[in-house]
C-alpha cells in the first residue's frame, strides 16, 4: 500500500524517523526500538553558486528533497505513515532564510554557511576600532566581575560561517526583507525553523535552543537572540523566532503532507545531534565528526566555557530544566578535499583510499594544504600540494590528504586539552571519513588516545531521532540509549606520536609558506 494512503487497520506506532538535512545529502532513516535502521533514503543537496564565493539552496528544491526522502524511507521499510511515534529533524547550521509573514514567500533563496558574500564586511568589521573598544569595555567588566558572560564579548570576532554578518548583508541589499521587518512582517530561519513551518502550513515557527546558539546571533549565557549584536548589525530583533526544547512536541505535520498527521518531537543541529546519538551524555565526552567538516565537540555539562581563538561556546542540547553546554573546535575541507581527489581521479572509490595511504612508508614529502586554516579565520586561502616531484605518485598525493587531517585532528585536540579544563573521557567518531582507517588510526597515534568508531555512522539522523523517541515516549530514558549503542571499531594508539613528528613539522612548515588567492 503506498505510504500516504489512509489505512484504519494499520500498526500501532512503533517507529521513529531521523531526517539529516546535511550540507551535501538529505538523509532519512527509520529506527525500529533496537535503534536498528529499519529502512532509508538520501537525495543529493544541490548547491547553487551564483557569483563567485555565493553558496545558496533552493528552498523549493530542499522542501521536495526532504518530503521525498521521508516517503522513500518508509516505503523502504515496508511501513506505513501510521506506525510512525515521532519525526526528530536535524539540520545543517548557520544556513538560513528570510520570509514574509504573511504570506510566507521567501525573500531570498537560503544563504548557506559556507557563503563568503560576507568576507569584506566580516573583516571590516574584525579589524574596526569599534569592535576593539567593545573587547576593552568586556574586558575590563569580565576583570571587574569574575562574571563569565563578559568573556565571550570580549574576544568577539566575525566570522563568515556566522548567520550574523549574511543577515546584515541581507537587510543592505535586499529591500523588501528590509521593508518587511520595519513593518514587523519579516520571518528569521534556519533550516530546522523553515521546515518546521512548511510542515505545519505556517501554524508553528520556531526553532529549538542548539540551532539557535549556532547562528552567531543568540546569546548562550542569558540564551536569548543577542540585541546589543542586532543593534550593532542594525538587524532589527522583531524577526526571530521563539526558542523551544531541542526534544519537544513542536506540533504535528498537516496531514495533507504524509496522509496523516506525523508528530515533530525533536528539531536539532547536526553536530549536536550527532552528540547525542553518540550518547555522549557526561561532562568530558568527546565526539569527532569527520565529514564535509571535522568537528571536534566536548560535552562541558552546566558549564559555558567561553574559549579563546578556534574554540566556541554552544548549545548541546534543551530538554526541560537541563541544558548541556559544549565547546566546540572545527577543521574545513575534511570530506570536502577527498571527494576532490575522487572527482579528478586520483582514485576510483573512496574505499581504496586507506589501502593506498598505508602502501607507502610516507607522503615523500608531500604536503596537502587545505582550504582553510584550523580556525576557520581566513576564507581566502585555497588549498595546494607542496613538495611535489617528478617521483611522486598518486599514492603520494592520497596520503598526503588524509595526514592533512589527521595532523589538524592533533592541533585541535591539543587546544582542547589546553583550553577545556575538563578531564577528557571517551572520544567516540562518526561522519563518513570516520570510515578511513587510516586516518583513524593516525589520529589515535597523534593523540595518544582510544578512539571509538560506531557500527552507524549516521549519528545525525541518529541523534534527532532519539531525541524524539525520548520526546514520544517511544525511549523511556537514556539509560536505555546508551544500550543500544554498537561499538564497530576501536582504534588505540599504535605507534608513538613522534614518529610523525618530521612529516608534522614538515606540513606545519608547508602551511605556513602556503599560497593565497
Amino acid at each position: 500500500m503506498p505510504c500516504g494512503q489512509s489505512d484504519s487497520g494499520a500498526a500501532p506506532a512503533r517507529y521513529v524517523l531521523g531526517v539529516d538535512v546535511g550540507s551535501t545529502v538529505v538523509k532519512c532513516h527509520v529506527y525500529d526500538r533496537a535503534a536498528a535502521v529499519r529502512g532509508s533514503s538520501h537525495r543529493k543537496v544541490e548547491s547553487l553558486y551564483p557569483r563567485p564565493g555565493w553558496v545558496e539552496l533552493d528552498p523549493e528544491v530542499l522542501w521536495s528533497q526532504f518530503i521525498g526522502v521521508i516517503k522513500e524511507a518508509v516505503q523502504a521499510a515496508g511501513l506505513h505513515m501510521r506506525q510512525i511515534a515521532g519525526l526528530g529533524i536535524s539540520t545543517q547550521r548557520g544556513t538560513f532564510i528570510t520570509w514574509h509573514k504573511k504570506t510566507g514567500k521567501p525573500f531570498h533563496n537560503f544563504i548557506s554557511w559556507q557563503d563568503l558574500r560576507s568576507a569584506e564586511l566580516v573583516n571590516s568589521w574584525n579589524n574596526s576600532l569599534l569592535l576593539k573598544v567593545i573587547h576593552v569595555i568586556f574586558t575590563v567588566l569580565h576583570f571587574l566581575t569574575g562574571n563569565d558572560r563578559y568573556l565571550a564579548p570580549s574576544f568577539l570576532t566575525f566570522s563568515t560561517h556566522q548567520a550574523s554578518m549574511k543577515l546584515s548583508w541581507v537587510f543592505k541589499n535586499i529591500h523588501e526583507a528590509e521593508e518587511a521587518a520595519k513593518k514587523n512582517n519579516c520571518c528569521f530561519g534556519t533550516v530546522d525553523t523553515w521546515l518546521l513551518y512548511r510542515l505545519t502550513k505556517g501554524s508553528v515557527y520556531a526553532t529549538d535552543y542548539s540551532n539557535a546558539s549556532s547562528t552567531g546571533i543568540f546569546e548562550p549565557f542569558t540564551k536569548c537572540w543577542n540585541p546589543t549584536l542586532c543593534n550593532l548589525l542594525s538587524i532589527p530583533v522583531s524577526i526571530y523566532p521563539p526558542v523551544r526544547d531541542t526534544s519537544f512536541n513542536f506540533g504535528s505535520t498537516d496531514s495533507e503532507i504524509f496522509g496523516v498527521p506525523i508528530p515533530i518531537m525533536a528539531v536539532v543541529a547536526d553536530q549536536q545531534s550527532a552528540m547525542f546519538g553518540e550518547c555522549c551524555f557526561h561532562p568530558g565526552d568527546v565526539k569527532l565528526t569527520m565529514g564535509t567538516g571535522g568537528f571536534w565537540n566536548v560535552n562541558t555539562g552546566e558549564h559555558l566555557f567561553a574559549a579563546r581563538g578556534s574554540l566556541y561556546p554552544l548549545i548541546g542540547w534543551k530538554i526541560g530544566e537541563e541544558v548541556v553546554y559544549l565547546t566546540e573546535g572545527s577543521i574545513s575541507d575534511v570530506g570536502t578535499a577527498i571527494k576532490w581527489a575522487l572527482d579528478i581521479e586520483l582514485f576510483t572509490n573512496v574505499d581504496e583510499t586507506a589501502e593506498m595511504a598505508q602502501s607507502t612508508a610516507d607522503s615523500q614529502g608531500v604536503c596537502f594544504i587545505p582550504g582553510l586554516q584550523v580556525s576557520g579565520d581566513d576564507p581566502y586561502l585555497c588549498a595546494s600540494f607542496m613538495g611535489l616531484k617528478p617521483s611522486t605518485n598518486r599514492n603520494h598525493l592520497v596520503r598526503a590528504i588524509l595526514e592533512s587531517v589527521a595532523f589538524r585532528n592533533k592541533l585541535l585536540y591539543d587546544i582542547i586539552v589546553k583550553k577545556v579544563h575538563i578531564p577528557l573521557r571517551t572520544i567516540r567518531a562518526d561522519g563518513g571519513v570516520s570510515n578511513n582507517s587510516f586516518v583513524m588510526q593516525m589520529t589515535s597515534d597523534l593523540i595518544n588516545k582510544k578512539i571509538e568508531k560506531p557500527a552507524n555512522v549516521e549519528m545525525s539522523s541518529l541523534g534527532a531521532a532519539f531525541l524524539a523517541g525520548l520526546a514520544s515516549g517511544f525511549w523511556t530514558d537514556r539509560k536505555q540509549l546508551k544500550k543500544l549503542r554498537r561499538i564497530e571499531a576501536v582504534f588505540e594508539p599504535q605507534k608513538d606520536s613522534e614518529e610523525y613528528r618530521p612529516a608534522m613539522d614538515a606540513w606545519l612548515q608547508a602551511m605556513k609558506h602556503s599560497p593565497h588567492r
